[in-house]
């Protein structure tokens, strides 16, 4: 299985060359075909330039220019129109994710799951230096999330998750621009009846550049994007569902989701 990652970067300079190689390294030692598309979000510095170069050294590595207007979310959409895998992983140019939890996601998709989630916030997680404010805010957004889908999964708003290429080519159309994205993909794919499996992650807060994150402008998308695929789920007498028989007659066998485990 070929593993795609798509790192979205405006004004990354300082840290998408870290990520990127650390990244490389990791999926090189394991022996993981695999390629790193990263999508220069109109950067004023010298972000694309800094991925070209390291292109230059290591062919799998590529950056894009996102055709869209700048926003998370439209970056990452140009990564999924230009991916080449057969599953693909989302991760952050800061490194806050960390490689080693992208091994695990790559495990679990190879084990037969469609999606791969990570839970900052179980057992044998790890988060360094969490703004207290933003670790409120992500608590309370994540219970309500819990509480209106009841899938049992308590990290739904992080970006780092990873996805089998069916899963991706039926979830479209995307509908978010911005960070809503983050939530947007596993909630459709959770609805939508694909399988998936979960395991404890990593973050670590940056050490260089700026946060893009905006509380206070995303609240309102973020509902609305919850709110829809709310609607979704309840009205749409299971329209855009995968059933069981679906899954098993795809994929031979059908693996249930299953809790956190390392």
């Amino acid at each position: 299985m070929k593993l795609s990652v798509v790192i979205p970067a405006y004004n990354e300079e300082e840290t998408v060359g870290k990520t990127v190689e650390e990244i490389v390294a990791a999926l090189s030692r394991e022996e993981i075909d695999h390629e790193v598309v990263v999508v220069n979000d109109s950067s004023a510095d010298g972000t694309a330039d800094v991925v070209r170069a390291i292109g230059e050294r290591s062919p799998q590595v590529r950056c894009v220019d996102s055709p869209y207007r700048g926003g998370f979310g439209l970056a990452v959409r140009a990564g999924l129109e230009s991916y080449e895998g057969d599953a693909v992983a989302i991760m952050m140019a800061d490194g806050s994710d960390s490689p080693e939890d992208l091994i695990a996601y790559h495990r679990l998709l190879e084990e037969g799951y469609e999606c791969a989630f990570g839970s900052r916030f179980v057992h044998g997680a790890e988060v360094h230096d969490y703004p207290r404010f933003k670790l409120i805010m992500n608590r309370v957004v994540n219970w309500g999330v819990r509480v209106l889908f009841r899938h049992g999964y308590n990290d739904t708003t992080n970006a780092f998750k990873a996805y089998r290429r069916d899963v991706i080519d039926n979830v479209k159309p995307f509908l978010s621009h911005h960070f809503n994205l983050t939530v947007e993909l596993p909630l459709k794919a959770v609805v939508r009846g694909y399988s998936y499996g979960i395991v404890p992650v990593s973050w670590t807060n940056r050490t260089a550049g700026e946060s893009k994150l905006r509380l206070n402008e995303m609240g309102s998308r973020y509902l609305f994007i919850v709110l829809y695929v709310f609607l979704e789920h309840h009205l749409s007498r299971g329209d855009y569902r995968r059933d069981t028989a679906e899954l098993v007659k795809a994929r031979g066998t059908f693996r249930p989701n299953k809790p956190p485990t390392r």
